[in-house]
């Protein structure tokens, strides 16, 4: 999920602003270009499941997991700069800058998943994370067609990410049914709010949209989670977490939209909401 603004192209009398008619070079040094995620709902995307893991179910090994987990996250940026580069076949400055900073995040993710793998006692917590990794590729296959920024690969990112609160939580003894749970909250916590920035962004740009995506998505993912507690994956309180979460968003939509700053940390507000009602109601079950 990212945000970005566009900048200003007429002056307030009409006239073009000169400024804007010349190429405007960044003085972000070439480094952060490279490495650092300019996607700031992805940082909250990322940190909810990790949080959720260790809230639900705390040991080193799932610790050193939600390390790899967000340097996964961050070296998502240097390598999709390197497949980028790669689809056109190019092989630039940034590439190999860009190469050394995946290839080193990478190096330290091995290393953590390694010492999680020793640390727990079988490799049974590793299961979601094959399962995520179909998700993740199709991710990284919009991402080397610079295709990222479109819903698909949007959704399956941050369902594939939400594994990791699986991952932990299996690697730090929890049941695997609520384990399994855990993912499904937040793939739905993701599912949802997905749609909504996406409509308040359009709304907030002043371009046609329609607001049953984002109604169907809140309506969908409450019913899903809902089926979850029946079964007893969810806890309720989760539930209800979500449901808050929907009417807010629900209401929200309605409402004048407001600027991208400001939705991105209401995004952030509601989703560790969510991840604390969850995370401390699993113990009950």
């Amino acid at each position: 999920m990212s945000i970005s603004s566009r900048p200003q192209q007429r002056t307030q009398g009409g006239a073009t602003s000169p400024s804007t008619n010349r190429p405007q070079r960044s003085t972000k040094p070439e480094w952060k270009k490279v490495a650092i995620p300019s996607e700031h709902g992805g940082w909250s995307l990322t940190l909810e499941p990790v949080v959720l893991g260790l809230i639900a179910s705390w040991s080193i090994a799932g610790l050193l997991v939600g390390i790899a987990t967000l340097l996964v996250f961050l070296a998502r940026t240097p390598l999709k700069v390197v497949l980028v580069d790669r689809w056109r076949d190019r092989w630039l400055p940034r590439t190999a800058l860009a190469a050394k900073f995946a290839a080193a995040e990478l190096s330290v993710v091995i290393a953590s998943m390694a010492a999680a793998i020793a640390l727990a006692d079988d490799f049974g917590f590793l299961a979601p994370a094959a399962f995520a990794l179909p998700l993740v590729a199709i991710e990284l296959w919009f991402d080397m067609r610079s295709k990222s920024r479109r819903l698909l690969p949007e959704l399956a990112g941050a369902i594939g990410i939400g594994a990791a609160a699986t991952v932990i939580a299996l690697a730090g003894g929890l049941g695997t049914k609520v384990a399994y749970g855990l993912w499904l909250l937040v793939a739905g916590r993701a599912c949802a709010a997905l749609p909504f920035v996406r409509t308040q962004l359009d709304r907030a740009a002043q371009r046609p949209v329609s607001l049953v995506p984002s109604d169907v998505a809140q309506a969908a993912v409450l019913f899903v989670c809902a089926v979850g507690a029946s079964q007893h994956m969810v806890p309720w309180a989760g539930v209800v977490a979500i449901g808050v979460m929907a009417v807010a968003d629900w209401v929200m939509v309605r409402r004048p939209p407001q600027r991208a700053v400001l939705i991105g940390a209401q995004q952030s507000v509601i989703g560790l909401v969510v991840v604390l009602a969850d995370g401390i109601a699993v113990h009950s079950l």
